[in-house]
């Protein structure tokens, strides 16, 4: 025993020491490829480094090759190393979560709630947009005289609101470099730095409104340009080499829909409207890159090229059908969704899974948490969903029609989750999590992660204090699903568990049984398949060679189409290639890599799949599927509930009285919880609280 421990020693000292140097080696990187950025508008750059790199990669690449290099290629290479990064986390030591996150400054305004760090990182973003903007504008009007503006029948003040345009313009392709970092859902490259897609929603908000701003007044002042020097009619101009000013009206329009369509109360109160504006961003990005050309559209292609992988392997997930085996109906509008999974597939507490339902709606897609756990319950992937929206009413009313059906087609894309769970168990001696409705459903799956480490490995883990406001008394019903399926091996009386349940709409009265949950069993269909990984157990790995691989080929391809295509027709001909075309050719010589190195991963993988997949046979009579109710060891979970009525929790008292020297403290539920929250914990009265956040806001 003694010695297995020490082999476990000694490997998680190996994997720690690599994680190490790849942090060392993403950090150079990284700030190598910030270097650039800064040095992007100087003259140094334009007039020097930047001919230099053209003459190097220009016969091989054409002008796009020097930008390839510089832009593209540092981030790719992170996004590798990131996966091998993931890849020893999840198969060795775990990931230290990054803790500077977590010091909140901000608590209320527009940006939400802010930690020190993330304060730091946004004013280092905007006074990069800020130096860049302000030395393109320097080096822009040095080079406008009277002499220059008068060749081209202007006036000096003219040419500068021109020369301004372009400048806004040029600031706001940064924002659009890192745009599409946070929406990449298996991201590589976030859990570098402690972070999940979930958590970076908020700064791709911040980015999207600080580029539409920049695009927008980028537009307007071309247009007034345009009006005051009586050249209206460059609007429809579409040039064979150059600025294609139809494709970034066209672009900028499609970002302006989606724009418009962000605006709080028309995401909340017409959320199909919002939700199928945001696939204009295939026009914003095809045409923005017609409008500048491929050349320099490079410089925002590593953070999109994530997104297309990402975006395919999703496509191919979605295309199969699932099994839903069983639900079950709460009296409070909430159902349990429990599908077949299997047994390779694992992911960690507080993951994510979303959810396509076509029979409701085709195109929609939900994001649900992930409330079983992949140790405990092998075969079974549980979600819990509340009848809040106009999506999971009419699912709800499906499910609980008297003529119940006997099977549902569904789609799922995930999981996705944080890569480490290392807090949960080592960080705090206690956890505070408070939870209000439909909040309380990421807490289940971290209770539940907690009782199988108690449970499997006999390890110390810290006290919980579950606190959950609900507003009837219906809603207690849900706390019945934070225990395990019947037949799961748990032992509950080694956690310290205690629940202060609050009912703030309703007055004392005797609680009424269970009777009113309903379970539903469901046939599933030949075709179906278990909800497996994409890539299988080592899918970090196979992202890494589909990023890597892919990479090659489009290069492969670029060099291929320049040397062969375009190479003839400029230097061999007096014709002169169209801009328009070659962006197209290089970007169906992006589509094409991704296509053809992902697919061929997903079917190696799939193979592996519909072997296990053949191996759960019979599911109506598995263990995980026929479980009762009534089987439920309630009995420890009643006598660690406490119920209060009438009234709201008095969070300030609760979190100041919470004894130990590290004490987390998690939220998940309304708005205003969060930032009442979030303000106790970074008041100072209490050294010892370290807030977390949990947001549904994808």
């Amino acid at each position: 025993m003694n010695v297995e421990v020490e082999k476990k020693s000694i490997s998680e000292e190996k994997y720690g020491r690599v994680q190490s140097v790849i942090r060392w080696l993403v950090l150079v990187v990284f700030l190598g490829w910030i270097f650039v950025w800064i040095m992007t508008p100087t003259n140094t750059y334009q007039q020097k480094w930047k001919h230099r790199l053209r003459a190097k990669t220009e016969s091989v690449l054409d002008t796009q090759g020097a930008n390839l290099l510089v832009y593209t290629s540092p981030i790719l290479f992170i996004a590798a190393l990131g996966c091998v990064y993931v890849h020893i986390a999840n198969k060795g030591k775990d990931s230290d979560e990054v803790s500077i996150w977590k010091r909140l400054v901000l608590v209320r305004g527009p940006l939400g709630i802010v930690s020190a760090t993330e304060l730091a990182f946004l004013s280092m973003f905007i006074v990069l947009l800020l130096w860049s903007f302000s030395i393109y504008l320097h080096n822009g009007f040095a080079k406008i005289t009277h002499k220059s503006a008068a060749e081209q029948g202007v006036k000096v003040w003219e040419k500068r609101l021109a020369s301004a345009a372009v400048k806004l313009g040029l600031v706001g392709n940064i924002c659009l470099a890192f745009l599409f970092f946070p929406v990449v859902r298996s991201s590589s490259v976030l859990p570098l730095v402690g972070l999940t897609p979930e958590s970076c929603i908020k700064y791709h908000i911040w980015l999207g409104h600080i580029a539409m701003t920049l695009f927008t007044a980028h537009g307007i002042l071309f247009i007034i340009y345009w009006a005051v020097t009586h050249q209206l009619s460059k609007m429809l101009e579409w040039k064979t080499k150059g600025i294609s000013n139809v494709g970034g009206e066209v672009s900028l329009v499609a970002g302006l829909l989606m724009w418009i369509a962000t605006i709080p109360r028309i995401r909340r109160k017409a959320f199909e409207v919002f939700f199928y504006t945001h696939y204009l961003y295939i026009l914003f990005i095809l045409f923005f890159i017609f409008h500048v050309g491929f050349s320099y559209a490079c410089t925002m292609l590593p953070a999109f090229y994530l997104f297309l992988v990402d975006r395919y392997l999703r496509f191919l997930q979605s295309r199969y059908q699932v099994p839903l085996i069983s639900a079950r109906l709460l009296p409070c509008q909430t159902l349990q969704l429990n599908f077949s999974k299997s047994h390779g597939l694992t992911y960690s507490p507080t993951s994510i899974m979303f959810i396509n339902i076509p029979s409701i709606s085709k195109l929609q897609w939900h994001p649900f948490t992930i409330t079983s756990n992949s140790n405990l319950e092998p075969e079974v992937l549980s979600v819990v969903i509340k009848g809040e929206g106009t999506w999971s009413q009419k699912l709800y009313h499906l499910l609980s029609t008297p003529s119940a059906i006997d099977h549902l087609s569904v789609s799922v894309e995930g999981p996705y989750g944080p890569a480490s769970t290392n807090y949960l168990r080592y960080d705090y001696d206690t956890l505070v999590m408070v939870s209000g409705g439909s909040g309380i459903t990421p807490f289940i799956s971290i209770v539940r992660e907690l009782l199988y480490l108690s449970t499997a490995f006999r390890c110390r883990t810290p006290k919980v204090v579950l606190i959950c406001a609900f507003k009837n008394s219906s809603s207690l019903s849900m706390l019945d699903l934070i225990l395990p399926n019947s037949g799961t091996p748990f032992d509950i009386s080694n956690m310290q568990l205690l629940i202060e349940a609050y009912i703030t709409r309703e007055e004392e009265h005797v609680l009424e049984t269970q009777s009113h949950v309903q379970d539903i069993r469901f046939k599933p269909k030949a075709t179906d398949a278990p909800i497996s990984a994409i890539l299988g157990p080592n899918s970090w790995l196979w992202l890494c060679a589909i990023i890597s691989s892919s990479f090659i080929i489009f290069l492969v391809l670029i060099g291929i189409i320049t040397r062969y295509i375009i190479f003839p027709v400029d230097y061999n001909s007096n014709k002169i290639f169209s801009q328009s075309l070659g962006s197209f050719l290089s970007m169906l010589a992006i589509c094409v890599s991704i296509t053809m190195t992902a697919s061929v991963a997903f079917l190696w993988n799939k193979k592996h799949n519909d072997v296990e997949a053949k191996q759960i046979q019979n599911l109506e009579g598995s263990p995980s599927a026929d479980k009762e109710v009534e089987s439920l060891p309630h009995q420890s979970l009643v006598q660690a509930t406490k119920v209060h009525f009438g009234v709201r929790p008095d969070l300030r008292r609760m979190l100041m009285e919470v004894e130990g020297t590290r004490v987390g403290v998690f939220v998940s539920g309304p708005k205003k919880m969060k930032q009442e929250v979030a303000a106790i914990c970074s008041s100072g009265l209490a050294e010892n609280l370290h807030f977390k956040s949990y947001s549904f806001s994808w």
